[in-house]
């Protein structure tokens, strides 16, 4: 069901849930929304049959003289309590404070702000952390976004990763997106960020990694290749899928072929999961993700 947008003596509200299913789930909800006086504009509900588990969005408004956000919250508390709900409640429309990281490749970067600037996605960046210096981004137009540029070797991994935490505090960040940031986060820093980084990686069919993946496929002969965000984990480049997308491939495609249109991919799958994130349309699963697609 596609949301509805409110009149601006309105505010909304998106809601996420999950929860052991049983009945009465959608009731307690709807009723709790109509007591406090809200309008719901959309619903997506999924019953996972093998867990068990129920997953829901709800988006809603209440008058803006009406409920506090305070009274929201308690009121919803109650109703998780009695279900045993992991949710969270986000106004919106709200930018996302998000940070993106970056390597020598700029086309994700470049992508990501060109859609935040025309308003197709609701980010608000505030910061770019990139491993080279922001001289090989002269071409990029980044728009007073502070950029910092933390080098990192073997030596100085740790002492960088403790000052991109400092950023990601300082900014009250609550999403990093590591857009082609070709440095291996720690499993420490994984598990701080989990459930708020996105990567996007290329994959194929086999799954060619190391150095010039690409190349690798060209080699192999493949008949498609991928892309696919995924939140980061400790197992890297394993975290639960977000978003996934493939494209056609030939004989008469060279490797220069295969990079143009890989970064294609790459582009457009993890805007996709950007913008769900930003969208409160991502619930984790465990090892897997509910995504409640427009």
């Amino acid at each position: 069901m596609p949301d509805r947008k409110t009149s601006s003596d309105r505010r909304s509200y998106v809601m996420t849930l999950s929860c052991p299913n049983r009945p009465g789930i959608v009731a307690a909800i709807s009723r709790t929304l109509f007591e406090l006086g809200g309008d719901i504009a959309g619903a997506q509900q999924f019953d996972e049959r093998e867990s068990r588990i129920f997953f829901m969005r709800v988006v809603f408004s209440v008058a803006a003289d009406g409920v506090t956000r305070a009274g929201l919250d308690d009121a919803l508390a109650g109703v998780a309590a009695r279900f045993d709900m992991q949710w969270s409640l986000r106004e919106s429309p709200r930018p996302t404070r998000t940070i993106i990281m970056v390597s020598r490749f700029d086309h994700c970067l470049v992508d990501l702000l060109y859609r935040w600037r025309i308003g197709e996605l609701a980010i608000d960046p505030v910061a770019i952390i990139a491993n080279h210096p922001r001289q090989t981004y002269a071409h990029i137009d980044l728009d007073g976004i502070p950029f910092h540029y933390l080098p990192v070797t073997a030596a100085t991994r740790a002492e960088q990763e403790a000052r991109i935490a400092e950023i990601v505090r300082e900014t009250d960040a609550e999403l990093v997106v590591l857009a082609r940031y070709m440095q291996i986060l720690s499993d420490r820093m994984s598990e701080w960020l989990a459930g708020r980084c996105i990567n996007i990686h290329h994959s194929f069919l086999p799954g060619f990694k190391g150095a010039r993946p690409y190349h690798q496929a060209f080699a192999r002969g493949v008949k498609l290749i991928g892309a696919t965000a995924h939140f980061v984990t400790p197992d890297l480049d394993e975290g639960p899928i977000i978003e996934q997308d493939v494209e056609r491939i030939t004989h008469a495609d060279s490797p220069d072929d295969l990079i143009r249109k890989g970064r294609d991919i790459e582009r457009r799958v993890l805007a996709r999961a950007v913008r769900y994130f930003t969208e409160c349309r991502v619930i984790p699963n465990g090892h897997k993700t509910i995504v409640f697609n427009p």
